[in-house]
This record gives structure tokens, sequence and C-alpha cells, in this order.
């Protein structure tokens, strides 16, 4: 399994010539790097007497993020999974016109699984991007900057997979999947931008109140 290597060998693994893991497990894998941050915020917070009034909020906030960095690091696997489908569904035989029908419905059945999969770190990646915002508001002044790194992860996370599902999508002849999934994309993108937005300006604020307008 990918998430049982060590990050060197992952990051060898990644280098290779092999085409999987790719681009898509890294998405995933840079969700589960947000939950990881945000989950270090909540334990940075908890316990302490001046955040006391926000712990069970902060406890609360702690078990989402580490469901979510358990989520995304399956999706980690996932991804590469799906990819290696696609390529098993491209080497089926193709010698008869019937064996060419198979061959692509194997294809196209393939593809729409390796276009979910990135969909799902997309719509995880929003719920990872309102907890690094509800941690970088109420969490640990002094771990502020992890909350912002946090929402980051989780933006390339979507930015990322979001890539992952267009390309996907224009080797998929069903219109309808298509174009439903295509708009699903902008409107999650135009969230999580937002999102960002938020919480870049929250940090940047406790960093540098002196700024505030």
């Amino acid at each position: 399994m990918l998430t049982n290597l060590q990050i060197t060998e992952f990051l060898n693994e990644l280098a290779s010539n092999s085409p999987a893991p790719g681009g898509g497990s890294v998405a995933a894998l840079s969700g589960s790097l947000g939950a990881a941050l945000t989950s270090m915020v909540c334990h940075l917070t908890i316990g302490k007497k001046k955040y006391a009034a926000v712990e069970q909020e902060m406890k609360n906030t702690l078990t989402k993020s580490e469901e979510l960095r358990k989520i995304f690091t399956e999706l980690v696997e996932r991804d590469t999974e799906a990819f290696n489908k696609v390529m098993e569904a491209y080497g089926l035989p193709k010698e008869t016109e019937d064996q060419k029908a198979l061959r692509n419905a194997a294809i196209q059945e393939a593809t729409k699984e390796a276009t979910l999969i990135p969909l799902r770190v997309m719509k995880h990646a929003v719920d990872g991007l309102a907890l690094a915002k509800l941690v970088a508001e109420k969490g640990n002044v002094n771990s502020v900057s992890d909350a912002g790194v946090s929402g980051f992860m989780f933006y390339t996370a979507a930015e990322g997979a979001a890539l992952n599902v267009q390309i996907n999508l224009s080797g998929i002849t069903d219109s309808e999947f298509v174009g439903w999934h295509s708009e699903e994309v902008l409107s999650i993108i135009r969230t999580c931008r937002t999102k960002l937005d938020e919480i870049r300006d929250i940090v940047s604020e406790k960093i540098n109140p002196s700024t505030k307008t």
C-alpha cells in the first residue's frame, strides 16, 4: 500500500516512470496533510486554560479532522487503484467488433469511476477548509500559521483533484455525466477559493494585527 511507504519511498515511487501514483493521489495526500495540521492545532489548543471556552468545540473539530484524515488517506490509494483499472480496460483485446465494444464500454465505466474519486477529494476539501477556518479563528494563536497552511493544503487538494476530474471528463462520451460534473467542479472550486480567502484574512490579521483596516 502506498500509505504504508516511508516518505522517501513514496517520493521515489512518485518520481519513477510509472504513471501511478500521480497527481490524483498527491491531491488526496494534500488533503490528508491539511487534516493532520488541523488536528495538530486542536491538540495544541485543548487543555490550555486560555482556550477553555472553546475546548469542547476543539475536541469536536479534532474528531472531524481525524475522520477527514482517514478519508483522504484512503483516497490516496483509491485514486491509484482507479487509474490502474482504466489502464486494464485499455489493455483489453480489440480484434473483433464485439471485443471493441466491450473494451470501449469498460474504458468508459473505468474512466467514470476514476472521475468520481478526485471529485470526492474535492468535496471533502470543502469540509476541510471549514475546519481550517474554525481553528484559525478559535485555535491557539501561536499555531495560526499552521492553520493557514492547513487551509492551503485543502485548497491544493481541491484544485489538484479538479484537474484530474477534468482530464477524465474529456475522455467520457456520456454528455449528461460530463455536463453535470463539469458544473459541480466549477461550483466547488468557487466555494474553496472563497473559504481560502477567508482563512488567509484571519491568519494575516492575527500575525500582523497592526495591518487591520
